[in-house]
């Protein structure tokens, strides 16, 4: 594994790593991560795609782990910053260096919501998205939509408004995030066009995409339902060609996947669902 400082068009340093096989099968693979999640989450199931022949990078978005400053308050990022520039350094670095691969990019949950900003999509020969969808809260479970309503409508803008910027590990949301970021996503799910209206207020090339897409939902993910997932697809993405894949709890050896335990270790087991996809 090595570390990465990659400068983005604004000329902002975000930290990636690389991990190389020790015998390359010219596939890379490119995660990008869930909102709030280090890029340490991935380590492991990056290294196990690093020892079946795959270059893998992860990386972190800025406002959030590596790339986190110093003072969060009245820091400057948004989800639509994520993906039109922190995004972009990494599809640009791809180019350069590992244009003659077949590529290949995972986005977890805002992961694959932020792939429609950045025209670099396009390198890609397949995507896999895990645990995404257009989180409106039409779209999500009685029980999620009442804490939605709660923490997005009440708690989320006022503790932010406190504090500059959105302390998101009080309320097990993950790392702390800067100001807009925690706007953008109480867009995502107050907003009935929900990742569209994020998509409204920057570049989009969200319809230009048109590739196979390996699209993997967990049966005990609170926050998921097959109606968001559908919608993302849809009206978010109506030009991929989507595989969907439902993975049930009893396929987890502890029987919990969750919205982000895909990638613990404890459900390795579940990680051939997506190499199998990737090498078939």
């Amino acid at each position: 594994m090595k570390e990465l400082k990659l400068t983005t068009p604004d000329r902002f340093s975000i930290t990636a790593h690389l991990f190389l096989p020790e015998k390359s099968n010219g596939r890379l693979l490119l995660i990008n991560s869930a909102t709030g999640v280090k890029q340490q989450l991935y380590f492991l199931f990056a290294s196990y795609f690093s020892q079946k022949g795959f270059t893998v990078i992860t990386y972190d978005y800025r406002g959030i782990g590596s790339s986190k400053p110093a003072r969060m308050r009245g820091f400057k990022a948004s989800m639509r910053v994520w993906g039109a520039m922190d995004y972009k350094a990494v599809t640009d670095y791809i180019k350069i260096h590992f244009n003659n691969y077949k590529k290949y990019v995972l986005g977890h949950s805002v992961g694959a919501l932020i792939m429609g900003m950045n025209e670099g999509s396009g390198i890609f020969d397949e995507f896999v998205f895990v645990g995404t969808q257009n989180a409106f809260i039409g779209n999500l479970k009685f029980r999620t939509k009442v804490e939605a309503l709660l923490g997005f409508g009440i708690i989320q803008p006022l503790t932010t408004g406190l504090l500059g910027y959105f302390p998101a590990q009080w309320f097990g949301l993950g790392e702390s995030l800067p100001k807009n970021c925690a706007s953008d996503w109480r867009t995502l799910i107050l907003n009935r066009k929900s990742t569209n209206r994020l998509l409204e207020k920057t570049e989009d090339y969200s319809k230009d995409l048109k590739q196979r897409v390996l699209v993997i939902r967990a049966e005990d993910d609170g926050w998921l339902t097959e109606k968001g997932v559908k919608s993302l697809l849809n009206n978010t993405y109506p030009n991929l060609r989507p595989v969907y894949r439902l993975v049930k709890t009893s396929e987890s050896e502890q029987g919990e996947i969750g919205h982000v335990n895909f990638f613990r270790s404890y459900n390795k087991n579940l990680w051939d669902i997506i190499l199998n996809e990737l090498i078939r």
